[in-house]
């Protein structure tokens, strides 16, 4: 790493609180406007917010152990959810808005009622909000902590405190807005990073011929 490449992370970081504090004033505006940008999402940025979001550092590792260990076939493990996917973005959606509710609770307290209904937000509280999310933040931290440990040379906990310092700041500050324009910024640079990275592994290896020889090579050694 050099005063370069620290410039760059230094960069990334400030342009992040910086989307955040942009946005800061919309999400004061009132409930509706920190937790759903006052229902004025364009459809475009919502999806890649959504997808950027399934590039968190741990899709990456697991997506590259996947294919290693079972061929690009692997990969069904997280296709089959496209038609879950599917089917919410065309149908779910559109009665979700209409509820006009801000949380999935809410849909329980209008689907159901009485005691059943307190014992349903109760259980999913503590099953989603606890036990499931607790379960995801730990592997995505994980993942972020030992890339960063290798590319930046820093400790866990450093790695740890920085990123989630930055990340409550500019979610805190700015709500949903300046969240979803924060990941169309990661998506961008992630989308790009990988696409020179592609060519510039391929020029490493020799190109596509140097790439077949080497893969018959590691596959039949002798």
């Amino acid at each position: 790493m050099t005063g370069l490449d620290w410039g760059i992370v230094a960069t990334y970081f400030v342009a992040t609180l910086g989307i955040g504090l942009f946005f800061k004033r919309r999400a004061e505006k009132g409930v509706d406007d920190f937790f759903l940008s006052g229902r004025s999402l364009p459809w475009w940025l919502a999806g890649t917010s959504m997808v950027a979001t399934t590039f968190a550092a741990d899709t990456p590792l697991a997506v590259t152990g996947i294919i290693a260990k079972q061929g690009i076939a692997g990969n069904w493990i997280w296709w089959a959810f496209l038609p879950g996917g599917l089917a919410t973005a065309f149908f779910f959606a559109e009665y979700w808005r209409r509820s006009r509710v801000v949380t999935d609770a809410e849909i329980a307290t209008l689907r159901y009622s009485g005691r059943p209904a307190r014992l349903l937000r109760g259980f999913r509280a503590v099953y989603f909000g606890i036990l499931i999310n607790g379960i995801i933040m730990g592997w995505v931290n994980l993942a972020m902590a030992k890339i960063l440990e290798h590319t930046l040379d820093l400790g866990r906990w450093e790695s740890l405190s920085i990123c989630l310092v930055v990340t409550v700041l500019y979610s805190v500050l700015s709500g949903l807005w300046g969240i979803v324009v924060t990941d169309l910024f990661q998506f961008v640079i992630g989308m790009g990073g990988t696409v020179v990275l592609a060519f510039v592994a391929m020029d490493a290896v020799g190109g596509m011929d140097g790439l077949r020889e080497g893969l018959a090579l590691a596959r039949h050694p002798e």
